[in-house]
């Protein structure tokens, strides 16, 4: 009967239709409309994904706030010879998306450690505390234990998962750290960071040991550094950090794991799952991706390490962290911030390209912003690292005449609240005074330019405001509205576990 009914509901509204046909727009040839339409029809076709995930790919730029994530957009779709802003990245094309509150348990503007432990372990904690929730009182050692949280890589492992990490930064650094390891201070990544009498490992000798436990198998990354002591020199050439004379890369190797520091001995890791996997690739961070010389990509670290992980049929968890969009953006550079922006979009891209939606969920979030600015009333095609261009009486972008501010002077189409690049500078005397230097398309082009900010700081500031979720495959629809950073968690558990 139902069938009947509906079979006589489509005639009648069939013919309805031929009697009381839609009225004509003028607009309906439009490309404009029909993209519209076109996405609308996308959009009714979604149909949620209930399955159990194999496998959760996790991808963080660090510090890619709202306006960094625009920039990148512009700044991708302007290299590949349009205006910008039809441009659509690769995890823009995610089905679902949500907005993150980013607040720690004491600050209101986060850093990379508090908003971590949110995402990898359910739970909001304080600024500057590595898997542990806010009772610790940050720096002390004796309150770690009895503290200490589990993270979504713990949870993995008891499921017979395999776990991964990747960072551009230093592998021991807040976001990456934070899926391993329990500290009272982000900054104990080895002993010599420690104060004296503490009882619980630094950093990197916490990780050393998930490795040869079996707990991590794979961690790729910077922060040679931390794992070598003061009178070893590392391949290249700097000494370790270490006081307590340990050799940990040493010890890595007599365990059975793999180790790699450069392109040559990235290339020759065995990757059928055999051994684990350690690749430190320099002392500190990692090149920015324009710098980069002998230093494998975030793309080829990423195509690697699910190369790698999907020998285990049980599945995987993996995190990917571009680190330095942050580091960029403390340092008022725009154009190194969205050339990483860019080269991590792509390794977006290529786990998209490797894995099937149907069993692997891949999220793309940030930990927390900063405070870049997009100037207003740009014309359309304004150089997204240059100066911002004037809109003509008649309507049209002019690419040749960038509009002025009320000193008469151009400005960029990017600035930041505060930064190295304030217009408010030092004087000898002591006292602060503005005289805002004249910017032209070349200088404010080069890549080593520092954007104009308003207030002066040495280094610019994490910014407080909601962040993107990005999200497909198993229970990514339940990424919507408006929602606590630690809520990550809770759908990633959900995923793995759903039945």
């Amino acid at each position: 009967m139902s069938d009947w009914r509906s079979v006589c509901t489509a005639f009648v509204a069939g013919l309805i239709g031929l009697i009381y046909p839609p009225p004509s727009l003028a607009q309906s040839e439009n490309p404009w409309y029909k993209a519209g339409q076109s996405e609308l029809r996308t959009h009714l076709a979604r149909q949620p994904n209930t399955a159990t995930a194999r496998n959760i790919i996790l991808f963080l730029a660090d510090g890619n706030g709202i306006a960094t994530n625009y920039a990148t957009r512009i700044f991708q779709g302007q290299r590949l010879g349009g205006y910008g802003d039809e441009h659509i990245m690769a995890k823009e094309r995610m089905p679902y998306l949500a907005l993150a509150k980013t607040y720690t348990t004491n600050a209101q503007t986060p850093d990379s450690a508090g908003t971590a432990v949110a995402f990898l372990s359910g739970i909001k904690t304080k600024n500057g505390v590595l898997g542990v929730d806010e009772t610790l009182r940050r720096g002390e050692c004796d309150d770690v234990a009895g503290a200490q949280v589990n993270s979504i890589g713990d949870l993995a492992h008891v499921m017979g998962k395999s776990v991964g990490i990747i960072s551009t930064a230093r592998i021991t650094h807040a976001t990456t750290a934070a899926l391993y390891a329990h500290a009272a201070d982000r900054t104990f990544e080895h002993d010599g960071a420690q104060p004296k009498g503490c009882v619980v490992p630094d950093i990197a000798a916490q990780l050393l040991q998930e490795m040869v436990t079996g707990k991590l198998d794979l961690a790729l990354g910077g922060g040679r550094r931390n794992f070598l002591p003061r009178s070893v020199t590392g391949e290249e050439g700097s000494p370790g950090k270490r006081q307590d004379g340990r050799n940990m890369i040493a010890e890595a190797l007599d365990a059975g794991i793999q180790y790699a520091w450069d392109n040559a001995s990235f290339a020759r890791l065995n990757r059928d799952h055999s051994a684990p996997v350690l690749g430190l690739f320099a002392s500190s961070h990692m090149s920015y991706e324009h710098d980069r010389r002998d230093e494998p990509s975030i793309v080829d670290m990423t195509q690697s390490a699910i190369n790698y992980l999907s020998n285990n049929q049980k599945g995987y968890f993996l995190l990917v962290e571009s680190g330095r969009v942050d580091h960029a953006n403390h340092r008022n550079n725009a154009f190194r911030a969205l050339v990483d922006g860019s080269a991590f979009d792509d390794a977006v891209a290529r786990a998209v390209a490797m894995t099937d939606p149907g069993d692997t969920l891949i999220i793309v979030t940030a930990d927390h912003g900063h405070t870049m600015a997009i100037n207003g009333y740009c014309g359309r095609g304004s150089p997204i690292l240059g100066l911002c261009m004037k809109i003509d009486p008649k309507g049209e972008s002019h690419r040749d005449r960038p509009n002025l501010a009320a000193d008469n002077k151009p400005y960029t189409a990017i600035g930041y609240l505060n930064g190295p690049g304030s217009i408010i500078t030092r004087q000898a005397d002591g006292t602060y005074f503005g005289t805002r230097p004249v910017p032209d398309q070349a200088g404010v082009t080069d890549p080593d330019y520092i954007q104009q900010s308003a207030l002066p700081r040495g280094s610019q500031t994490h910014s407080p405001v909601d962040l993107a979720i990005y999200a497909q495959g198993p229970w990514a629809h339940l990424f919507d509205g408006t929602v606590e950073q630690n809520y990550i968690y809770h759908v990633m558990r959900h995923a793995f576990e759903a039945k």
